[in-house]
């Protein structure tokens, strides 16, 4: 089984300007409009069973995508989905969007803290954490680096998720890139809290900051709390596969490597199980 934790579907105007004007530089191409069929030919290419899908919400930034175009993409995919609403919690209608997204049987909330300049450390949003943790909401955060010069990086390290958990234990949450470039500090936040995993989405494409995170992950003993993303369509996840594996046969003398089936074992997570969400395949 091959879960894919982490698959965008945005359309090029749900940017707003944001990536025309800051992403475009760093990554050399304008956002690709992926349609249902593309998507599902990436899914299948990969052998990918189940997908987990949503796009972005930055409210200062201009980027939002709403609940209902997720709903409609999802509806016309072959590939069995799982639906997460992307929200801003700075959005004085946060509530209601989250209303709408469980409505229509969405089952986690993409976050963008960097971007949208939310501080996940403020008591002002524990209504909403525990409003997730009512309705079995899973939260993944982006966490980490990005290209947009008014992106708050402070608020986009892995120490913040560990507060989060501290006060709300029963909330699952994901961090995602294994929230690159600060990837040692996601294992120690992933050891202490039960409810806490990270997605490897991006890891690979920086080979030598994804050997030494998965070397970590192996040491702090958190491998089995890592799951598959590929951060589509950024990386096709046949490409995430790859790169993954290719990363096991790097050696450095004496040094520790990353295991086989340290990377196989991400590959094949079970990660609807870890994260308390239903299989969406149809019943065999």
């Amino acid at each position: 089984m091959i879960v894919d934790v982490h698959t965008h579907n945005l359309l090029p105007e749900h940017w707003g300007d944001e990536h025309r004007k800051n992403w475009e530089p760093a990554y050399g191409k304008p956002y690709p409009h992926i349609t249902p069929a593309q998507y599902d030919e990436a899914m299948q290419e990969a052998g990918v069973d189940v997908g987990i899908v949503f796009g972005l919400a930055a409210t200062r930034a201009g980027v939002h995508t709403p609940n209902s175009f997720v709903a409609e993409y999802c509806a016309q995919l072959t590939t069995p989905t799982i639906a997460f609403t992307a929200l801003d919690p700075l959005d004085t209608d946060w509530r209601e969007q989250l209303e709408e997204a469980i409505a229509l049987g969405f089952k986690g909330v993409k976050l963008y803290p960097v971007l949208s300049l939310f501080d996940p450390l403020s008591e002002d949003f524990d209504p909403f954490y525990r409003m997730c943790v009512q309705h079995g909401l899973v939260i993944l955060w982006h966490m980490g680096a990005t290209p947009s010069p008014q992106g708050r990086l402070s608020i986009s390290q892995p120490l913040i998720i560990e507060e989060v958990a501290r006060r709300h234990p029963d909330l699952t949450q994901i961090m995602a890139h294994m929230g690159h470039p600060w990837q040692r500090d996601s294992m120690v936040v992933l050891r202490k809290h039960a409810r806490v995993f990270a997605d490897v989405s991006a890891a690979w494409s920086r080979p030598m900051d994804g050997f030494m995170a998965l070397v970590a992950a192996q040491e702090w003993g958190v491998t089995d709390k890592l799951l598959f993303g590929s951060d589509f369509p950024l990386w096709r996840p046949s490409v995430a596969i790859d790169g993954l594996r290719r990363i096991a046969g790097f050696r450095a003398g004496d040094l520790p490597h990353v295991l086989d089936e340290t990377v196989e074992g991400i590959i094949h997570r079970d990660a609807l199980s870890l994260l308390g969400l239903d299989d969406p395949r149809p019943s065999r």
